[in-house]
């Protein structure tokens, strides 16, 4: 079977995080990821967090499979050449360099769209292209902070927190890749490539706008369904509340450690199934819980009524015999448990992969199943590893002109 984005080439500026993200999806759905790189460091998180000594640390491994890596010094003539025949013969450009780098180069939107009509350049900033704050930098703690997800984190009476999962980062490398997909399509029937963007702000507002639905309610009163006593002029941080139609909680389970809790939804169909379930069939009827309506009025009571009964089982028989009975629930899968988890594996988004150098590492797959393009993936290149292959055999310099090349400090 066909991989469903083959025989499109991607040129991979990016670095860090956000970036990679994008071009990796990219790569898992079959396109030929070209990473671009300086020459001698290559991207700056093959060394940083290193676990293993003088290999690339796992922050790079798992931001960069089914890739193939150039090293390229931008700044020679001769890398401004090889450049230039890159860009003539990629259909996307991708890149998250601070504002303006590539510019400065010699290489604005404007050459590019002479060299290449159909060339699509996609950029993930801070705050975007224009704006009044286009020319900050941001990194995934400022996106969250400015993109109201921090405001919205946390307890009542707790600081901001940010949130454990990197929203801004892996969320802008996610709509980025939706954008370049809607460029790719509109080239086939207009011919010409455009430029996209993502700003991870809006990436984050993005995943928080059930947070701006609920500032539009508050004009009309407080938010009935939110554990808070109090309410001001912005949405509080609620906790662990559901933040949708229906309360929710985390709820203790054996044995009690950090992560043996499992999040519970209640739905106002399942009161009294649970009450059965629970062995509390003397609750069936009773007036305080009867209605979803009494049941928020007293919801630590109703929490600690099921929090008794929870806590004698795990987590994971917890979520077994509700979902029996349709309580929609889930476990807090903790790292170790993710890691291990079969249901993960079957769907391949829990992967082992092998690398020459570091030998077995564990990373995340692809969250996107075709039916007809299933993924492969491949370990992240060495730095430089391909820089021969792509020369050669895709941009048709001869082996004496990568040695002419090698010897200007080009690549």
């Amino acid at each position: 079977m066909s991989k469903a984005l083959e025989g499109v080439r991607i040129l991979d500026m990016t670095h860090v995080q956000a970036g990679p993200s994008c071009t990796q999806i990219l790569g898992f759905l079959g396109a030929d990821v070209i990473k671009i790189e300086p020459a001698g460091r290559g991207d700056i998180t093959r060394g940083q967090l290193r676990d293993v000594p003088d290999v690339d640390s796992l922050y790079f491994t798992m931001l960069n499979c089914n890739k193939r890596s150039l090293t390229l010094n931008l700044k020679a003539p001769e890398g401004k050449e090889i450049f230039t025949q890159l860009i003539q013969n990629g259909d996307v450009l991708v890149e998250n360099f601070g504002p303006g780098v590539l510019d400065r180069l010699g290489f604005p939107w404007e050459k590019m769209q002479e060299l290449n009509p159909g060339l699509i350049y996609a950029s993930i900033k801070g705050f975007g292209l224009y704006g009044p704050m286009s020319h900050l930098k941001a990194y995934e703690s400022i996106a969250q902070a400015m993109g109201g997800s921090m405001s919205t984190t946390g307890t009542e009476d707790s600081m901001p927190l940010c949130t454990g999962a990197q929203i801004g980062d892996s969320g802008s490398g996610i709509h980025l890749v939706a954008a370049i997909l809607a460029a790719l399509y509109h080239r086939t029937h207009s011919g010409t490539g455009q430029r996209v963007e993502v700003a991870m702000q809006e990436s984050v507002l993005n995943l928080v706008r059930v947070k701006m639905r609920d500032h539009q309610r508050l004009e009309h009163g407080p938010l009935a369904e939110y554990p808070n006593k109090t309410f001001g002029t912005s949405v509080p941080r609620s906790g662990n509340a559901s933040g949708g139609g229906h309360p929710g909680t985390a709820l203790k389970c054996k044995p009690g450690g950090p992560n043996d809790y499992i999040y519970v939804v209640f739905q106002p169909q399942i009161w009294e199934p649970l009450l059965k379930t629970m062995g509390r069939d003397d609750l069936v009827g009773d007036p305080r819980y009867s209605t979803p309506e009494a049941r928020l009025e007293r919801l630590d009571e109703v929490y600690g009524l099921v929090e008794e009964w929870s806590s004698q089982y795990t987590k994971f028989e917890v979520m077994e015999i509700l979902n029996e009975i349709d309580v929609p629930c889930g476990p807090i899968m903790a790292t170790e448990d993710l890691i291990q988890d079969e249901h993960l594996r079957s769907r391949q988004m829990i992967v082992d992969v092998e690398h020459p150098k570091r030998g077995t590492f564990t990373t995340v797959g692809c969250p996107l199943k075709l039916s007809d393009s299933p993924v492969e993936i491949a370990s992240s290149p060495l730095l430089g590893e391909h820089t021969e292959e792509i020369l050669t055999g895709t941009l048709g310099y001869t082996a004496e002109d990568v040695q002419r090349m090698r010897d200007a400090g080009a690549v």
